[in-house]
């Protein structure tokens, strides 16, 4: 099979990470920090090391909490952070895990909700918030790279617009740790969420949200955490406050590995989806019938319609009769679709790894096309 799903999560695990994570559950079988042997000690012992490489490899000088996902981190960082009264301001772009808790929380009564557009690039920069922004806005939430398009927003620039205001800036990472340089601290970041999953080729089972320093959330999960276990409220010690019950072992551990594995290797998987994503974007633009959404951007992926066909049929197709891995439909982003005009089609999303190969995009350019030759 060609995959080229690795939006939703990358095919492509090094050796490191995946002995890793046979390492963590042969060796690490304990609850981290909920007991004194020398298990449990180890066990925690490697959960400190990996938030510590996280951060630094982020440059985040606050806190590193774990969570389920990125999703469970963006509803941490929004409904943890978000007082009532408070306006906020998003883009088009954003994925359901940021939509949906802003969304449910206006409809509440609790904060009200702005959305940016692209300026004629794509582009969400300072210019398309600055219109949006009022006395009570606290939080600009950001997806960094649209899941959808690939378009990579100009977080650094928005952060640097709002330092020494009271707007925090909130930054979905899903789709850039691992395919871009991030520095929380240049960048003036207070929130980033990151799906470990994806760019940085770890495993699926945890996710994390990096809080800037002297920023303090309120838990959206209680429960036991190993500390204080007396008292019936919830510890205010962070980040352990925020990761209530078993914290999923085996995923950190890979985590660990991945970062060593993304700093080692960036430079030349930045390379190989660069050269790769020119060679899709450029071969589908010169195919009849072919509307193409995304430009060639760092994090590889290419989205599309294909004459009236929807999105779903020609995924189905691509993967029946010739062993195409992609993804269709609405990609759990509902704005961007209407901003776009896909609601009805959707969108087909090809997204590169740095394990595939030109012949492999060589053969998915020949059945895009026979598919919308067919059609036409």
């Amino acid at each position: 099979m060609i995959y080229l799903d690795n939006s939703a999560t990358t095919a492509f695990k090094p050796e490191c990470v995946k002995n890793a994570v046979v390492s963590a559950i042969d060796n690490l079988s304990a609850n981290a920090g909920r007991s004194g042997h020398r298990k449990s000690v180890c066990a925690a012992m490697l959960v400190y090391r990996t938030r510590k490489k996280l951060a630094d490899f982020l440059k985040c000088d606050g806190d590193v909490a774990f969570t389920a996902n990125c999703t469970e981190a963006l509803n941490l960082a929004l409904l943890g952070y978000l007082a009532p009264g408070s306006h906020v301001v998003t883009t088009v772009y954003e994925h359901n895990s940021v939509l949906r808790p802003l969304f449910e929380s206006e409809k509440l009564g609790r904060i009200s909700v702005s959305v940016a557009r692209p300026n004629c690039d794509g582009i969400i920069d300072f210019e398309q918030i600055k219109p949006l922004l009022r006395s009570d806005t606290r939080l600009i939430a950001v997806n960094h790279v649209s899941n959808v398009t690939g378009a990579v927003a100009d977080v650094h620039g928005i952060g640097k617009a709002v330092k020494n205001t009271n707007i925090r800036l909130l930054v979905d990472g899903a789709q850039s740790i691992g395919y871009l340089p991030v520095d929380m601290e240049k960048s003036n970041i207070s929130f980033l969420a990151v799906a470990p999953h994806k760019g940085l080729h770890a495993v699926q089972g945890a996710g994390a949200l990096c809080i800037a320093k002297g920023l303090k959330l309120r838990p959206i999960k209680f429960g036991g955490t190993g500390t204080q276990s007396l008292s019936v409220l919830q510890p205010e010690d962070a980040p352990e406050c925020y990761e209530s019950g078993t914290l999923p072992l085996p995923a950190i551990a890979a985590i660990n590995r991945a970062v060593d594995y993304t700093e080692k290797h960036f430079e030349e998987n930045g390379r190989i989806i660069s050269e790769l994503s020119e060679k899709l974007i450029g071969g589908l633009s010169n195919v009849k019938g072919v509307r193409l959404l995304s430009r060639i951007n760092p994090s590889g992926i290419a989205a599309l319609n294909v004459g009236a066909l929807s999105s779903e049929a020609v995924c189905d197709c691509l993967d029946k009769d010739y062993g195409i891995a992609a993804r269709g439909g609405l990609h759990c982003a509902p704005l961007v679709h209407k901003h776009l005009g896909t609601v009805l089609s959707g969108a087909v999303r090809l997204s590169i790894g740095c394990d595939n190969t030109e012949k492999e995009i060589d053969e998915t350019i020949k059945a895009i096309s026979e598919i919308a030759a067919a059609v036409d």
